[in-house]
């Protein structure tokens, strides 16, 4: 987005009057200095045109016999494309049929007494002014150049958003009493649901820190402190494996406050998501709706519903309960259920599209899809002569719709009927794309048990409170018990994340237990600076934190979080324009006291 009129003073250096994008009609009769890069040239012959570029956007410099030199009119026509160029020359008015409406300086052109080539550029690997049309170079082209691909006006134009949503966070949290407080890059490993990045110690050999997760321990603490509000726009680092939206380090803008529950964190994340979302052009509900995790995965099979269609799923084992059907009967007996979605206009679909969405859901690890259908008033399909009246009735199918369903336990029929819902969505044009259905998804399960043996594993993470009226009632069946926790999620893409944390430290102690860190020498070692601080009087507190990185990427509109950081890693995470990683000299190992060996045993 091109800086605004109000700019140009800052803009302003002793090499240039003005930036490129800045300049308007009303300039017309100017002297002006300027310095980008060639964008585009065209030589017609006497007269040469140079899109000239810089971050603020594109200018027309003009060339020609009545008012360049001919040393300037040659060097103009004669400089590659993305050399830096400095130029002086007088603004004028373009002649009607030769207005540029694409162009925010497009009314105007700047007439060129004298150019000076100070940054000449060799022929650049990818090209950065693209036609409409043009296919893009390949990511890993663009990545391997990525001092090109950053020039290119559309990915500008994402890190300039990037930029002011930054400092719309600070002054939206700034103005509503919350302190910029950093944390530790180096700090000490903790278990955070990924593996962490470790860095080995030269001055104590054998030791090593570790990147942090997120800076949840540290932000607890400075509620402990003292500190009753913070925020932090926090570097992350997850080794875990990559796709389009996850990097290995990453930015979340990080939020923690004292003496609230959960309504204090839903309204600041809302007006805070309000002001990123209007500095972006969008105006938004100022209150989200609300659904708990259990109706999301009931009624959407997931816990981050996209609410801008229907298709719910239902559960239809009572009908089902009725029918002489082997498969279902056999599901049914052993404790699982037969949970589907109606799809208007789905009967229409042949037989090899069903077979296309049987494969998706066999992918998300069901056995498979028993499909319904009704043209006609007649019923066809495997279930088509079980039915009964009451089933048909209980079905509800008018003519045109299809009926899928899946008879499994929900762990495994949620995510087929996820996949399948969103597939159905997108087959039928229902996925409204300007549609903000911005959403909570609260009460998430503390714990999520594994069912081979029955362990217990923090669905969020073990400093997350339970809630308290689970605790009373169930003291014995933690798995039964709900978090204080919450996510925002907008159009099935989950935002971010929060809870209110465990505030004693003998309920802290309990969670580590549960999650099978039950040696209190254990839990010292590994926690004891966070129990340490609770034992010190610690205020009710919680927070929230945001993916910065996809909501940069939501309202830039790109496809990747590759195209709004600047220097991305690749799903293999490889960093192709610097070249890293890469092996370390023995000599600098050596200095570590670490020897490398791969797995097959060979030395590294």
């Amino acid at each position: 987005m091109p800086e605004s009129i109000a700019d140009r003073q800052v803009m302003a250096t002793s090499l240039r009057t003005d930036a490129c994008g800045q300049l308007r009609r009303e300039d017309v009769g100017r002297t002006v200095r300027l310095g980008g890069w060639v964008h585009r040239s065209r030589d017609l012959g006497g007269l040469v045109f140079i899109d000239l570029r810089d971050r603020t956007g594109l200018l027309q410099l003009a060339f020609g016999p009545g008012w360049s030199p001919s040393d300037a009119l040659a060097t103009a026509a004669a400089v590659g494309v993305e050399s830096v160029i400095l130029g002086e020359g007088e603004v004028v008015a373009r002649e009607a049929d030769r207005v540029n409406p694409d162009m925010l300086t497009g009314e105007i052109e700047v007439r060129v007494r004298s150019i000076r080539i100070v940054g000449p550029a060799a022929t650049p690997a990818l090209p950065v002014a693209r036609a409409r049309g043009e296919k893009a170079p390949s990511e890993e082209l663009r990545l391997r150049h990525r001092y090109l691909d950053l020039r290119r006006p559309e990915l500008q134009q994402n890190l300039v958003l990037r930029h002011r949503l930054m400092q719309a966070t600070r002054r939206y949290l700034c103005d509503h009493g919350y302190l910029e407080l950093e944390t530790p890059i180096l700090t000490k490993p903790t278990p955070e649901g990924a593996r962490d990045y470790l860095v080995p110690s030269r001055v104590h050999p054998g030791e090593f820190y570790a990147l942090p997760q997120s800076p949840q321990i540290y932000k607890q603490l400075f509620m402990i402190c003292g500190f009753d509000r913070y925020f932090q726009i926090a570097r992350c680092f997850r080794d875990e494996d990559l796709r389009a939206d996850r990097q290995p380090e990453f930015t979340q803008i990080d939020i923690e406050a004292s003496f609230i529950e959960r309504e204090d964190i839903a309204t600041l994340a809302e007006g805070l998501i309000g002001a990123l979302w209007r500095e972006a052009g969008h105006e938004i509900p100022a209150q989200f709706e609300r659904m708990t995790y259990a109706d999301a995965m009931e009624y959407y099979g997931c816990d981050r519903p996209d609410l801008r269609y229907g298709l719910r799923v239902a559960d239809y084992s009572s009908v089902f309960r009725t029918l002489d059907f082997a498969v279902t009967t056999s599901a049914l007996s052993a404790g699982a259920r037969v949970r589907g979605i109606i799809v208007p206009g789905g009967g229409a679909w042949s037989r090899k599209q069903v077979d296309e969405l049987e494969a998706l859901a066999k992918s998300a690890g069901v056995g498979g899809l028993l499909r319904l259908r009704k043209t006609d008033g007649a019923y066809d399909g495997p279930l088509a002569k079980y039915l009964t009246d009451e089933a048909r009735s209980a079905f509800a199918l008018n003519d045109g719709d299809l009926a899928l369903f899946v008879a499994a336990a929900d762990r495994v029929a949620n995510p087929a009927l996820d996949r399948v819902r969103q597939e159905c969505a997108r087959r039928l044009d229902l996925v409204d794309e300007n549609a903000q259905r911005f959403l909570w998804v609260m009460d998430f399960p503390m714990f999520e048990e594994d069912p081979a043996t029955g362990a217990l594993a923090a669905v969020h993470h073990p400093f997350t409170a339970p809630h308290p009226d689970d605790m009373r009632e169930f003291p014995d069946a933690p798995a039964r018990w709900r978090a204080l926790a919450y996510d925002v999620v907008l159009n099935g893409t989950e935002l971010g994340g929060g809870s209110i944390r465990t505030s004693d430290p003998a309920v802290q102690s309990r969670m580590f237990a549960l999650l099978g860190i039950g040696d209190v020498a254990e839990q010292e070692r590994r926690f004891g600076f966070l129990l340490e601080g609770l034992r010190a009087g610690a205020p009710p507190h919680g927070g929230i934190a945001f993916g910065f990185d996809r909501i940069a990427m939501l309202l830039s509109h790109a496809t990747s979080l590759r195209d709004v950081i600047a220097f991305p890693k690749t799903t293999a995470a490889r960093s192709l324009f610097e070249g890293a990683p890469v092996a370390v000299p023995e000599a600098d190992l050596a200095e570590l006291n670490i020897a490398v060996r791969l797995n097959d045993g060979r030395k590294g």
